[in-house]
């Protein structure tokens, strides 16, 4: 599934409305993808049996590895990668609780 980007390519930008229309289109379609994940948590709330399984040291080791390769073949400087997705699975974590906790009451 490739996209189609329409904003200009970074090395192409003259000026910094192209700059922004680029940015603006990433979070564009950031947005749908991180409701998609955390529908993904959703479902780990409902599917995982006891409010313990919900924070999985082992799982977050391999996300986070997972991601450092993805990051390295994309070109992402992981310097700005590990930071983002750290706090991601933080806060992902922290909502599969609340979600966790709401549906068990």
């Amino acid at each position: 599934m490739a996209y189609r980007f329409t904003a200009p390519d970074p090395a192409a930008c003259a000026d910094m409305t192209d700059v922004r229309a680029g940015v603006d289109e990433i979070d564009a379609l950031l947005a749908p993808l991180l409701a998609r994940r955390q529908g993904y948590m959703d479902a780990a709330a409902r599917i995982k049996p006891a409010r313990s399984a919900v924070r999985d040291e082992a799982r977050i080791a391999q996300v986070l590895a997972n991601v450092k390769r993805h990051a390295e073949a994309a070109g992402l400087d992981w310097r700005i990668a590990e930071p983002v997705w750290r706090t991601l699975v933080e806060r992902c974590i922290a909502y599969e609780f609340e979600v966790w906790d709401r549906t068990r009451v």
